[in-house]
């Protein structure tokens, strides 16, 4: 290993992540949303960074270089990432962080980059250097024109968009009254000490289980990875309300992105790299009974992923595309400066992702992959994000917030969460 090998290697396969190269730039008078160009100033030695751990070099001196990382924002007049290669790790390991923004990369295409940029054996051949030569900066004028151009077909989607939005609110209201068990619904939620203004500060823990043991549970209870994994974080969740006496007597509402890349293959917008929705269920922490949470996680997911097929997967992307972004971003502006968040109860909780990672090991520079953990990002009102990944034969989760105690709080409890629904299998069985 040498830094200076990391660099080489990934200048070589540059070529293969052409998003890498593309940064945003702000169309005149914020008519449109910002479109995607290729940097001609791209450097990569600005995006390829070195931090060293201080002694012992464990998991808890990488966690901490980690929230460090991920508390300072990103360039946006550079295209959006970096990675930072953590030296001084334990057993002369070396760590990749790769910063990401999620505009450029949901957790599908994160995946994607990843099997694009490693190797899936330790002697695979480096690929060739291709020289790259950027597109030409398009004029100010252009840029308008352009703007116009696709504002106005957005407009023009706009009736249609309005009668498949009605069509899909009236059938997914009719199904969510004929269900027995049903999420709760946004903005009735309870508001707990995380659901609140954000600070500029980040607190990022990592924790690992075994998958082997996890889709052990799913099997034996008759339910999904991902509704074993709703269920660890309301159970570990349980745990920590209680402890801190903020227990609440109704449930948690968490949002579950969802990816629409089938339901709408078209939507890649000059590289940009986020096609995702949004489900919400349940995470029932005011019982006491985990087979009887899971069993409602179960329900209630499946009710939720029924009513996102009758609203339309890419309904959310649909309405995000035709939003003035100048407005929109103003408001937003004026809702975090005042701290709003404060005064009023969340749309939902948290969120939780669960993104099925490589099943088979990986290389890079010959060098194999030993972990894979993954962050999400934090909004205001909804302070808490779960990011799970799978690699081999682990479940890897990342659990970031403001606060300083909540995510190594809740890593805690994890196995704990999970002892809980594996005596709930042993008594089932």
């Amino acid at each position: 290993y040498s830094f200076d090998r990391v660099g080489e290697s990934l200048e070589r396969r540059l070529h293969l992540v052409p998003s890498f190269r593309r940064r945003l730039v702000t169309v005149p008078l914020q008519l449109h949303h910002p479109v995607w160009i290729e940097d001609p100033d791209f450097d990569l030695h600005a995006h390829l960074h070195r931090a060293v751990l201080p002694a012992p070099g464990g998991h808890q001196e990488l966690d901490d270089v980690m929230s460090e990382i991920v508390s300072t924002p990103l360039d946006r007049s550079r295209p959006l990432w970096e990675l930072w290669v953590v030296e001084g790790l334990a057993g002369g390991h070396v760590a990749f962080v790769a910063k990401i923004h999620h505009c450029l990369a949901d957790g599908v295409k994160a995946a994607e980059l990843l099997a694009t940029v490693l190797d899936d054996r330790p002697d695979a051949p480096e690929p060739e250097t291709q020289r790259w030569h950027p597109e030409p900066m398009p004029s100010r004028r252009r840029l308008l024109v352009d703007a116009l151009v696709d504002l106005v077909r957005e407009i023009g989607r706009l009736p249609n968009l309005l009668v498949r939005t009605f069509r899909g609110l009236r059938a997914a209201g009719k199904a969510r009254k004929e269900r027995a068990v049903s999420p709760p619904l946004p903005f009735n939620t309870p508001k707990l000490s995380f659901n609140t203004a954000l600070t500029p500060h980040r607190r990022f823990v990592t924790t690992t289980l075994s998958l082997s043991d996890v889709k052990a549970v799913k099997s034996a209870l008759g339910c999904t990875v991902n509704d074993v994994v709703l269920e660890l974080c309301a159970g570990s969740l349980r745990l920590h309300l209680a402890e801190r006496g903020e227990l609440p007597d109704r449930a948690l509402l968490a949002g579950v992105p969802t990816s629409t890349r089938q339901a709408a293959p078209s939507r890649d917008r000059s590289g940009a790299g986020n096609q995702v929705s949004n489900l919400f269920t349940t995470l029932p922490v005011q019982l006491a009974d985990p087979g009887t949470r899971l069993e409602l996680i179960h329900e209630t997911t499946k009710g939720a992923k029924e009513q996102l097929n009758l609203l339309g997967a890419d309904m959310l992307a649909d309405w995000s595309e035709i939003t003035p972004p100048r407005p929109f971003a103003a408001l937003v502006g004026l809702y975090s400066h005042f701290g709003l968040a404060r005064r009023h109860r969340p749309p939902i909780n948290l969120v939780v992702s669960n993104v099925p990672g490589p099943a088979e090991p990986l290389y890079i520079s010959g060098a194999r992959l030993l972990a894979l953990y993954s962050m999400g990002p934090i909004l205001e009102n909804i302070g808490l994000n779960v990011t799970v990944w799978s690699y081999l034969d682990t479940l890897n989760f990342g659990i970031v917030a403001c606060d300083d105690t909540l995510p190594g709080a809740l890593a805690d409890r994890l196995p704990d969460a999970l002892a809980e629904l594996q005596k709930v299998v042993a008594a089932r069985a």
